[in-house]
């Protein structure tokens, strides 16, 4: 990617005086992870926030206007050598997680966005933290890249974003979470991400049918979880390596996620839902999806079980991952009981916002997350 690479006349010195935080820049910090991470560090370091355009209205963060995808930020070369001067430490979380965005758009924001923030980060002599995801380990199929074009861009820009921080020498390390979660005490989540909606479909028995092995196992973890780690990991000052923020052998299993749904409606003293019929990985091409496509089913239906399907190939994994969590420097591992316990939290919070939103006038088709990965 081609970079402006215009020095500031002198290179940036000590940016902080004796006695004062840090400063942290960090991309991302409107979605569901930045968010948790704003919480994390703001005791720590004075936190600068980039923003595109909607205002993040926290107190705690001083927040830049830019864009990741503009030379310098879209700031002027002025503001871009001062931002170089201040920043001790980036993290870089923004990513396009939008699947239904133009493959080419997905692959162009998290390889670009990248790419400047590593400039960035070396203008400062800072170190730069990068939120990936864990199911870079899953390598999408010529036909999943077919069907599923922008889950497959997704996965390739994260891979690659990847190898752009390894070849530089810009130090600082590698963050992989799996599905983010809301927090484990109180199941809040910043706005609707693919799990809510997914297992919110579940409760209501709207999904009579899902890809997937019973003991296909679903990577999660809390958010807090995920935050702590890295929290840890930039306040022990690590300087390198990739960290596996995963739940690994206590990942809770596809059938366990139903069940948990089902006893959950019956608590709402709602009809307690059949538990989804789970059709084999190897025959979601060869059934479901062509069935999908001949059956006289609706079009938000059929877009529905599409995204369930691309959501699900994308994010089950037979074997459990690594795990960094509860090492040196890497916050906590969740036990498998957190992590169901944390289910039911989150299911909680789903039940009150629901509860909380007024009844719409007319039924309108359902809407496609627009943030379903770190």
């Amino acid at each position: 990617m081609p970079r402006d690479l215009s020095r500031p006349a002198a290179p940036p010195t000590s940016r902080t005086t004796p006695g004062a935080r840090p400063a942290l820049l960090l991309t991302g910090g409107s979605g569901v992870l930045g968010r948790a991470l704003i919480d994390e560090l703001a005791p720590d370091y004075d936190l600068l926030c980039l923003r595109r355009s909607r205002s993040l209205g926290d107190p705690r963060v001083r927040e830049i206007e830019g864009d990741l995808l503009a030379p310098r930020l879209g700031l002027s070369p002025r503001a871009w050598y001062e931002l170089a001067l201040r920043v001790d430490v980036v993290i870089h979380s923004a990513a396009a997680t939008n699947w239904q965005l133009p493959p080419e758009e997905i692959a162009r924001t998290n390889i670009l966005g990248t790419d400047t923030m590593l400039d960035l980060a070396a203008r400062a002599d800072a170190p730069l933290y990068l939120v990936s995801t864990a199911f870079v380990a899953n390598t999408p199929s010529d036909e999943d890249r077919e069907r599923f074009p922008g889950a497959a861009a997704y996965l390739g820009s994260k891979a690659r974003a990847e190898q752009l921080l390894r070849e530089s020498a810009v130090p600082g390390a590698i963050v992989r979470p799996s599905v983010v979660m809301g927090d484990s005490v109180t199941g809040r989540i910043a706005g609707q991400q693919g799990l809510t909606k997914t297992i919110g479909a579940m409760v209501l028995g709207q999904v009579p049918v899902l890809p997937g092995a019973p003991e296909a196992r679903i990577d999660m973890v809390p958010q807090d979880y995920v935050s702590r780690a890295i929290g840890d990991l930039v306040r022990g000052g690590v300087g390198g390596g990739e960290y596996w923020l995963t739940a690994g052998k206590e990942a809770v299993e596809l059938r366990e996620i139903a069940d948990t749904c089902a006893d959950f409606a019956a608590r709402l003293g709602l009809p307690r839902p059949q538990r989804p019929r789970l059709i084999p990985v190897e025959a979601v091409h060869r059934l479901l999806l062509p069935m999908l496509e001949g059956t006289a089913l609706s079009g938000s239906v059929r877009q529905r079980f599409r995204y369930y399907a691309e959501l699900l190939l994308v994010f089950q994994s037979e074997l459990p991952f690594d795990s960094s969590l509860g090492g040196p420097h890497c916050g906590t591992r969740p036990t498998h009981g957190d992590i169901r316990d944390a289910l039911v939290r989150n299911l909680e919070s789903w039940a009150d916002d629901r509860a909380a939103r007024p009844a719409p006038r007319r039924r309108r088709a359902a809407q496609t997350p627009t943030e379903v990965a770190s």
